[in-house]
């Protein structure tokens, strides 16, 4: 199974200079619960913008350049490669975590997606890929606020 977790501002908005424009801790623990004991996929950039490791996540990093990672770190070259280790583990829940070309590779495969709505206009250079969401059930949502920003964590399934 394939999931995608992110958040965007009410633009599509994702990322600026390879950070998040926001800081959100509701959002922060909702992204540790959701991936905790899953695969979490992600490209070069999002992995170098990581604090470090993430504890009880197995990290899979899609690049087509040689990094230097720990032995704990999956890399993985080509497409190919990562389409056959997902075949190999689809009975587990592998969460895509960005950046915007992962997401835009997957768009058609992904099960379950995993949103942050932030009603506000954040500056950005990153933009989420454009996703059918006539293709998903909504499932649940829930309304928050931090730091007087109001947003929604959203889960959709596919249909």
């Amino acid at each position: 199974m394939i999931s995608y977790i992110w958040a965007e501002d009410i633009n599509g908005g994702i990322g600026i200079d390879g950070h998040l424009p926001w800081h959100l801790s509701e959002d922060l623990k909702r992204f540790k619960n959701l991936t905790m004991n899953h695969t979490i996929i992600m490209g070069r950039k999002t992995y170098e913008s990581l604090p470090g490791i993430l504890p009880g996540r197995k990290h899979l990093v899609l690049s087509h350049q040689k990094l230097d990672v720990p032995n704990k770190v999956i890399v993985l070259n080509t497409k190919e490669q990562l389409d056959e280790w997902l075949k190999k583990h689809a009975d587990e829940e592998n969460i895509i975590i960005g950046g915007a070309t992962l997401f835009k590779l997957y768009m058609n495969k992904v099960d379950v997606l995993y949103l942050t709505k932030i009603e506000k206009q954040y500056r950005t250079d990153t933009q989420m890929p454009q996703i059918d969401y006539s293709k998903f059930n909504l499932i649940d949502q829930s309304k928050h606020y931090e730091n007087d920003v109001e947003f929604y964590f959203k889960t959709f399934n596919r249909k």
